[in-house]
């Protein structure tokens, strides 16, 4: 070994992010349940930010996609890698959902039904919208996105399991409900 050699620690946000993509890889290669159609693995240099994205849909259902992101900014990150005193590092997790609907004053109240019962005492925010075209009537696309009020950490690796089966759970029953 080289002399001097400086022993590589994942942060928090690395070993969350290893967590969540093998629990939906594992979910899409081995299980079956859903298939992986989007991934985002970015650092943000203008403001050395973190962020991890992986969407998701039904393996014979492409109507809604399921979203999880994992985002640590630079305070976190940097509080963990200089150890600083008092520091709980952690990041922040958001799961969303996107999927065409055909009347929102019927489906949105539909969509937060399921996902209260789903994801009850989140934050759940439901955002509509559409492509103009006055010569054609285009579909509206409702995006549920769920916030967690506080940050996670490595304490909650052992909740990675249950979140992944949760977000499936939620597209099924969302799949069931709006049709």
């Amino acid at each position: 070994m080289w002399k001097g050699a400086i022993m590589f620690d994942p942060t928090v946000f690395d070993n969350l992010k290893v967590a969540l993509e093998n629990e939906l890889y594992d979910m899409d290669n081995l299980d079956h349940r859903v298939r992986i159609t989007g991934r985002v693995d970015r650092m943000e240099l203008a403001v050395m930010s973190r962020l991890f994205r992986i969407q998701f849909q039904l393996p014979d259902d492409d109507l809604i996609t399921g979203e999880i992101e994992l985002a640590a900014s630079l305070q976190e990150l940097a509080s963990e890698i200089l150890e600083q005193k008092g520091a709980e590092p952690g990041c922040v997790l958001t799961i969303r959902y996107k999927m065409p609907i055909s009347n929102p004053d019927e489906n949105c109240p539909q969509m937060q039904q399921v996902m209260e019962k789903i994801w009850p005492d989140q934050m759940l925010t439901q955002t509509i919208s559409y492509v103009y075209n006055p010569e054609k009537i285009m579909p509206i696309l409702c995006t549920s996105e769920i916030s967690f009020p506080r940050k996670i950490n490595e304490e909650q690796m052992n909740d990675i399991p249950e979140l992944a089966l949760y977000a499936v759970q939620t597209i099924q029953e969302l799949r069931a409900q709006i049709k």
